[in-house]
């Protein structure tokens, strides 16, 4: 049975001359030791990760940004990839135990690392977050991110809070971000996440009220958008969950024309 291997190293995604994918996140430093990690989620095709020094691989490898291969996978890569990222992110930062600092180890059988001190086990950690489009009939509102350098209107997102629901969740965000009260919310996808450890719940929302004011510390713009202007509009690229809602939200509407 072949198995794949996925190299991580440094801050890059990474490419040997077999083609195999060396792939990595910021959290390995050079005097870190090699890791092995078992991502196999069916048996049929069983993963291994490595984490490794960038010293390591250097001179045999030649590197791309994790978001420029994503941009180059398709849909059964990406979640592959998604998964070997928030491992190597939660590999590097969680070296110690949180509980009584004695150094981790590999857990017997599980994805996971345990303190053999006071026997507390750690999990890759899952940060839960709602992502929204919100329509008014043929218009839909994106934002410009403040932590994007280009030009990119994109789906509204946020962290889930301890005790918030993910609909509770939506309506915050909305109105923290653009200023606008939305109802009838609708789920429709999700989404791993890599950066850094996300798992995205994507929604539809209704637009209720208000005009729109961008929150200046975390948004430049936001505005409506006729779906009609979606084909020239600096979106999300494919692989992206936004993406995938407003797709949807362009094709219900080019379907009712």
């Amino acid at each position: 049975m072949k198995i794949e291997y996925i190299y991580a190293t440094g801050d890059r995604v990474w490419s040997d001359p077999q083609g195999r994918w060396l792939f990595a996140q910021p959290c390995c430093d050079h005097g870190l030791a090699i890791e092995e990690y078992d991502l196999t989620l069916l048996p049929e095709q069983p993963i291994r990760l490595v984490v490794m020094p960038e010293a390591e691989l250097r001179d045999q490898a030649s590197g791309l940004q994790l978001r420029q291969l994503l941009s180059r996978t398709d849909e059964a890569q990406f979640p592959l990839l998604s998964r070997a990222a928030q491992v190597v992110t939660w590999s590097g930062h969680h070296r110690f135990c949180s509980r009584c600092g004695d150094a981790l180890v590999h857990h017997d059988h599980d994805l996971a690392k345990q303190c053999n001190g006071c026997g507390l086990t750690q999990y890759p950690r899952l940060s839960p977050c709602i992502i929204t489009l919100v329509t008014r009939g043929e218009y839909c509102l994106l934002a410009h991110g403040i932590r994007f350098n280009e030009v990119r209107y994109s789906t509204l997102a946020g962290f889930i809070e301890a005790g918030e629901s993910a609909e509770d969740a939506l309506s915050r965000e909305v109105r923290e971000e653009v200023g606008v009260e939305v109802n009838n919310i609708r789920y429709h996808c999700s989404q791993s996440w890599p950066f850094p450890h996300s798992l995205m719940f994507g929604f539809f929302a209704d637009y209720v009220s208000g005009e729109i004011v961008p929150e200046p510390e975390e948004i430049v713009d936001a505005r409506w958008f006729h779906y009609t202007e979606l084909d020239e509009a600096p979106i999300p690229p494919p692989f992206t969950i936004a993406r995938q809602l407003i797709d949807a939200f362009h094709a219900r509407c080019v379907k009712a024309d």
